[in-house]
């Protein structure tokens, strides 16, 4: 009888592991299209505010660091690979759109102490010149206002890639990290205390959607 048993089992694993190939077969999805890589040609891009990202951190107490970002980052992008001096770019962050993983201090932030948002609803940055770096890297300077108070900050910019996607058509990324002063803003609280530090790392991830 035990051996019939194990004639059994051997007989059927073959059946048993072609129905789970079969089956995997059967339930496998279909393969997502895939982009093309396409190296954009000169036009305007609108920034898609749902793939692009704000973020900024600071020091907390000298002893770790604190992060925030922007939900609500829209603007557009005027890219030329051929002629980078040709490029521009305008975002408007809203300011009331600031998320720091806590509703009380998103509450904080937005007061007079800092954002002071009904007084200053939106944080925008227009840009006034770029210059070629590198295949992938252009150095852009323009005008930041913030807190109402508007100062000139230079960038490296990285051109992450472009493609022509099948669903979503042709896009355009870009990332950048730079660092200001809040106190040049005007935002000063907690600075002397040395609380929070004065310095703001902000990082910068876009994408483009072909208008």
């Amino acid at each position: 009888m035990k051996r019939i048993h194990t004639l059994f089992l051997a007989a059927a694993a073959p059946v048993a592991a072609g129905a789970l190939l079969l089956s995997a077969r059967t339930f496998e999805p279909a393969p997502l299209a895939s982009p093309i890589a396409n190296p954009a040609a000169a036009g305007e891009w609108k920034v898609d505010p749902v793939h692009s990202t704000v973020l900024f951190k600071i020091n907390h107490v000298g002893a770790s660091t604190s992060w925030g970002r922007f939900n609500d980052v829209q603007g557009k992008i005027q890219f030329d690979p051929a002629a980078p001096e040709k490029s521009a770019i305008e975002l408007v962050i809203k300011a009331d759109s600031v998320d720091t993983n806590s509703e009380g201090r998103d509450k904080h932030v937005k007061g007079p102490d800092f954002f002071a948002v009904k007084e200053h609803p939106e944080i925008t940055f227009k840009s006034k010149s770029v210059k070629k770096v590198n295949e992938h890297e252009m150095e852009v300077t323009g005008d930041l206002t913030f807190h109402g108070v508007t100062k000139p900050i230079t960038t490296k910019v990285m051109h992450v890639g472009s493609v022509k996607h099948p669903k979503m058509g042709e896009l355009v990324g870009f990332d950048a990290t730079f660092t200001i002063k809040r106190s040049d803003f005007g935002v000063t609280t907690y600075v002397k205390e040395k609380a929070l530090g004065d310095d703001v790392t902000v990082l910068v991830s876009l994408e483009g959607a072909k208008s």
